[in-house]
């Protein structure tokens, strides 16, 4: 049997409530495929050893260990995450790392044998931004990061930021996504001044920051 190189998609376009596919070998039980949905999109998740891991798809498609590492696929065939974690005791929870932030970290590592990041101590949630907020505050936006924690001494408490702050842009780019966010968190960043827009109480607030090296 011939077989073709799976084709990696975009972790971008992906929405809440598309069907997703998982692949793995869990508890030894080798080719097993489970289905489920997409849950939520820009989760982040502490893993074992305490760093934070961002831009997490959120699925109820069953893992177990056994399944870290194996693709998650859209219907249509094409790769969109690396399945990486479950929250024991729970059900239903499920998390993959995004393709587009495996195919960053992918690229680093080939080049440089570790990752170079800059960091801001910011756990989000990708959520939808109503009409009227968009229209009062004059956003391209239709998505954005929602802030649900920020770490004790980080870039980010230093500049003010707080859970429930909104994030939408850094610098002159809107933020819509994890992955976008990612994109931009590039070495030269580190330790130089750099300009957030967020939302808080449904207005729109710069705040400078000055991101650090991600250990």
């Amino acid at each position: 049997m011939e077989f073709k190189p799976a084709t990696l998609g975009d972790s971008a376009n992906l929405q809440i409530g598309q069907l997703v596919i998982a692949i793995g070998n869990p508890l030894g039980f080798q080719h097993t495929v489970t289905a489920g949905v997409v849950s939520a999109l820009g989760r982040s998740l502490p893993s074992q050893s305490g760093r934070m891991m961002d831009g997490m798809i959120q699925t109820d498609a069953a893992l177990n260990p056994g399944n870290s590492g194996g693709p998650l696929i859209s219907a249509n065939g094409e790769v969109i995450g690396v399945n990486t974690a479950t929250i024991q005791g729970a059900q239903g929870l499920c998390f993959a790392i995004s393709i587009n932030t495996a195919k960053e970290v992918a690229n680093q590592l080939i080049r440089f044998g570790k990752v170079k990041r800059a960091w801001l101590g910011l756990a989000m949630q990708q959520i939808d931004l109503i009409p009227k907020l968009r229209a009062i505050n004059e956003l391209s936006n239709k998505t954005a990061l929602f802030i649900t924690d920020v770490t004790k001494g980080s870039p980010a408490e230093k500049a003010g930021i707080i859970s429930g702050d909104i994030l939408i842009a850094f610098n002159d780019h809107a933020i819509e996504t994890v992955d976008h966010l990612f994109k931009q968190l590039t070495e030269d960043k580190i330790g130089q001044f750099q300009h957030l827009v967020i939302l808080r109480h449904f207005a729109r607030t710069e705040l400078r920051i000055t991101p650090a090296q991600r250990n």
